[in-house]
C-alpha cells in the first residue's frame, strides 16, 4: 500500500468533510434528541456518507455520464439542499424533536451533502482516475475508511457538549449552524455557477 498516497486522500478528505465545523450543525440538528438517537443518527450519517463515496468512487464518472450530469449540476443541487436545511435552522422549524425523524437527519443533510459532499465526492474520483495498482487503489480506500472513523468519534462523542450548554446554548448554536449552513450553500452554489460559466465559455 502506497503510504504517500495513503496520506494525501486521507488529508484531503478530512479537510473537505471538517469534523469540528460538522459538529455544530450535527449538535444543531440533534441537540434536542434522546443521546441513544443522536449516537444512531452519528453513524446513520457515516454509514451514508461512506457508501455514496464509494458509489462515486468506482462509478461516478460512468453514472454521471449516464444521466448527462455535470459536476457543478451536482454542486448546485448539494448547495439548494443546504438552503432548506438552512432556513429550518434560522426560523426555528428545526427545534421541536417531535417533528424530526432521526433517519432523515442522518441521511440529509448529514450523510449528504455535507459528509459527502461535492467536494469529497470529486476529490474520491479525481484520485481514483490517477491510480495505478491495486496498491494505489487499497490505500484509498483505507483513507476514505480512516476518515469516516474518524468522522463517527468526533460525533459520537459530541454529547458531552450538549450537557455544557443546555436548551438555551443548544438554541443558539442552531442559529449560529443555520447561518454557517446558509453561507456553506451559497458559496457551493456560486462555484457551480462560475463553473457552468467557464465551462461554456470555453466552450464558445
Amino acid at each position: 500500500m502506497d503510504l504517500k498516497l495513503f496520506g494525501e486522500v486521507f488529508v484531503t478528505l478530512l479537510v473537505i468533510t471538517d469534523p469540528p465545523g460538522m459538529m455544530p450543525i450535527f449538535l444543531a440538528l440533534t441537540g434536542p434528541l434522546p443521546a441513544r438517537d443522536r449516537h444512531r443518527a452519528a453513524w446513520q450519517a457515516v454509514a451514508l456518507a461512506l457508501g455514496v463515496i464509494v458509489i462515486f468512487a468506482v462509478a461516478g464518472q460512468t453514472l454521471l455520464d449516464y444521466l448527462h450530469v455535470d459536476l457543478p449540476a451536482l454542486q448546485a443541487a448539494g448547495g439548494l439542499l443546504l438552503v432548506l436545511v438552512a432556513l429550518e435552522l434560522l426560523t426555528g422549524k428545526a427545534d421541536d424533536p417531535s417533528k424530526q425523524v432521526t433517519s432523515n437527519i442522518a441521511l440529509v443533510p448529514l450523510g449528504t451533502p455535507l459528509l459527502a459532499g461535492p467536494g469529497a465526492i470529486v476529490a474520491t474520483m479525481l484520485f481514483v482516475q490517477q491510480a495505478d495498482g491495486i496498491g494505489d487503489f487499497s490505500a484509498i480506500a483505507a483513507a476514505i475508511l480512516a476518515v469516516m472513523v474518524t468522522v463517527w468519534i468526533v460525533l459520537r462523542f459530541s454529547g458531552g457538549i450538549v450537557k455544557v450548554l443546555r436548551p438555551g446554548g443548544i438554541e443558539v448554536l442552531t442559529r449560529i449552524a443555520g447561518l454557517l449552513l446558509a453561507a456553506i450553500a451559497v458559496q457551493l452554489i456560486a462555484d457551480a455557477v462560475a463553473a457552468f460559466v467557464r465551462q461554456y465559455v470555453n466552450m464558445a
